[in-house]
């Protein structure tokens, strides 16, 4: 059974900047977390790992920006936008592990009403913090707030903006942009590069 992604409110008055922002903000927001909490959110959706067989985004990444947005704005996507686009997603290689757990982190980006052409728009980072699998010790080593696992374990998984967090995320505008920029740009950068090195 899926369970439902939840992010609560901002710890702090005045609320974080972009927790939870309003609707006419442009955004480009990062969620990302442990595969085992993504899968309790998308249980039933099939993983293209296999380095064969390997899609960019992953059939989950869609589905995972919807719920972020469905659970950022309490809507589903604007009717003018057809579906979340996903700009670039995250995945956390472990080589060591057998091929059906290739990853054990998984992470998408997506805009929510940034201007094409926008290399460096306000960006929200949030985090799916896993509770069952440690009955909360990293939630409440990490988070600005307590978290009662007996709230989570099975009813609902938790993603929490950077500004309740305890690691502030000075450089996570910079990280995503950039990412985003390198999965726009990066192989015609490289490409280019190529043709330099083979003209000079």
């Amino acid at each position: 059974m899926a369970l439902p992604l939840y992010i609560p409110r901002c710890i702090h008055s005045p609320v974080g900047r972009y927790h939870l922002p309003p609707l006419d903000q442009p955004l480009r927001i990062q969620i990302e977390g442990p595969l085992i909490a993504i899968k309790r959110l998308l249980p039933h959706i099939p993983w293209h790992l296999n380095f064969q067989d390997r899609t960019f985004p992953q059939p989950v990444g869609p589905e995972l920006a919807r719920l972020t947005y469905q659970a950022i704005y309490g809507r589903d996507v604007c009717p003018e936008v057809p579906g979340v686009v996903v700009q670039d997603e995250y995945l956390g290689w472990m080589p060591e592990k057998r091929p059906e757990e290739l990853i054990d982190y998984y992470g998408v980006t997506f805009d929510h009403l940034v201007p094409a052409g926008d290399p460096n728009p306000e960006v929200l980072q949030i985090n799916i913090i896993e509770v069952e699998d440690d009955n909360g010790t990293y939630a409440n080593t990490w988070l600005s707030f307590a978290v009662d696992p007996a709230e989570f374990i099975g009813k609902k998984v938790l993603a929490v903006p950077r500004c309740c967090q305890k690691r502030k995320g000075t450089q996570d505008r910079w990280r995503v942009n950039s990412l985003v920029d390198q999965r726009v740009h990066g192989w015609e950068t490289l490409k280019g590069a190529k043709e330099w090195e083979t003209c000079h």
